[in-house]
């Protein structure tokens, strides 16, 4: 019997997918994750979500129009787009793709999408999700034909990227258009040890936070969807996730063997994950939180800071990092052009670092220490920390113990629920 391109093309996605075999994809309960296989170095390899979809030949979506929610994180371990993958694959019915902030191919900045269009590459439909949810978005999925929606992008570990809220917003909108949901699992890339941080008060509920759930959460977008169908959906979706094998909660991304994609323009490598759930707060004032800078969210500045920021932030004696003095003139952003003065963090112990902690002890120092700090006139702080609480605090004269002290009841209710939900130890 002869083979079509089509099928050649699906043995090597197969193989490039999988490479060797796997236990099935299993639905997301709690418990131990089977084994994952070595590595060329002999160090073990995590097996993402889409691996064990792949190695299960595509069961969970057999008899299914599939639609994927993906960006250009949605890579194979050698770098292979999911969708390319799939619809290369006999086995997958593959008809739609939605594209998030940024949009599937990743072409379009901060706040930008890159709306409807045909992919050049498979000639797939790609439909457009950014700040769609509800309704709309639910008539989006009626009108691409899927019977099952399938997640698969790389988070950032924080509650203010976007991602996961648009994971929030896929599956209310699957549910209403009464489709399937399934959910393929990636690490989180600074561990899923502890959540951290204030937990967001619903009346300051936007696309940087849907729900009350910590600033830095800890869990994977697998654990999110379980949480979110549980605690949050009105009408929970028929859901399922595909677990990861091999990722322990201890994990830093590097130690998974994953490639690591830009999740978006200004996440360029896991250093910045791991500092971005504190000093993303900075977008929320009139300094520069690095936009423009090979540094983003290390690099933190506006003109007329001088060394006296660097000092007074050392002096908290922050565990796991140290702040340089610091120079920088962004390419595009704040002060666009232009030098400025500020800090550049540098993690010398990640597993002692606090991300939230540090963020606090930052802004605290550079409005002592700087006469022209200020919050952004939107206040958009507010929806960044989730409450009035955080700006209210520093502008009274608070110090970092006692901010961070103000969260601590709600983040240990949090915790509780969180627990619920974590798939891996």
């Amino acid at each position: 019997m002869g083979l079509s391109r089509r099928s050649l093309l699906a043995a090597g996605g197969a193989l490039g997918a999988v490479a060797a075999t796997a236990p099935p994809a299993t639905a997301g309960t709690p418990g131990r994750e089977a084994g994952a296989p070595g590595r060329e170095d002999g160090r073990r390899r995590v097996r993402t979500g889409f691996e064990r979809l792949a190695a299960d030949g595509y069961a969970p979506l057999a008899g299914q129009r599939v639609g994927v929610v993906t960006n250009p994180t949605g890579v194979t371990p050698d770098a292979r787009h999911l969708v390319d993958v799939m619809h290369a694959d006999e086995r997958v019915d593959l008809i739609a793709v939605f594209g998030p902030e940024h949009g599937f191919r990743g072409t379009a900045q901060a706040g930008g999408s890159e709306g409807r269009y045909d992919d050049p590459a498979t000639g797939l439909p790609v439909y457009d999700t950014y700040l769609k949810s509800g309704r709309p978005l639910a008539d989006v999925f009626t009108a691409s034909g899927v019977d099952t929606v399938v997640f698969d992008i790389q988070d950032a570990g924080a509650r203010f990227y976007t991602y996961i809220w648009t994971l929030y917003d896929c599956m209310e909108a699957a549910a209403l258009a009464g489709k399937r949901f399934v959910v393929l699992d990636r690490p989180n890339p600074v561990t899923g040890r502890a959540a951290l941080g204030p937990v967001l008060d619903r009346a300051f509920a936007t696309f940087v936070g849907r729900e009350p759930i910590a600033q830095a959460h800890g869990m994977t977008v697998a654990e999110l969807a379980l949480l979110f169908n549980g605690e949050f959906l009105a009408a929970p979706v028929a859901l399922e996730t595909v677990r990861m094998s091999g990722w322990r909660r201890t994990d830093f991304f590097d130690s998974t063997g994953l490639p690591w994609v830009p999740p978006s323009p200004n996440m360029p490598t896991p250093e910045t994950a791991l500092v971005y759930s504190g000093t993303c707060l900075f977008e929320g004032t009139n300094l520069s939180e690095g936009r423009g800078t090979t540094r983003p969210f290390e690099l933190l500045g506006a003109e007329g800071i001088d060394r006296r920021w660097a000092e007074a932030a050392n002096a908290l004696g922050l565990p796991g990092v140290r702040f340089r003095e610091a120079y920088f003139a962004p390419t595009f952003s704040k002060f666009q052009g232009r030098t400025v003065g500020g800090v550049q963090l540098h993690v010398h112990d990640r597993e002692s670092f606090d991300p939230v902690r540090t963020g606090i002890g930052l802004l605290v120092t550079a409005r002592r220490s700087w006469s022209g700090f200020a919050w952004r006139p939107d206040h958009w702080i507010d929806k960044l920390t989730g409450s009035t609480r955080v700006r209210t605090l520093i502008d009274a004269g608070a110090d970092t113990d006692e901010v961070v002290g103000a969260w601590q009841a709600e983040l240990k209710a949090f915790r509780a629920v969180r627990r619920q939900y974590l798939l891996y130890r």
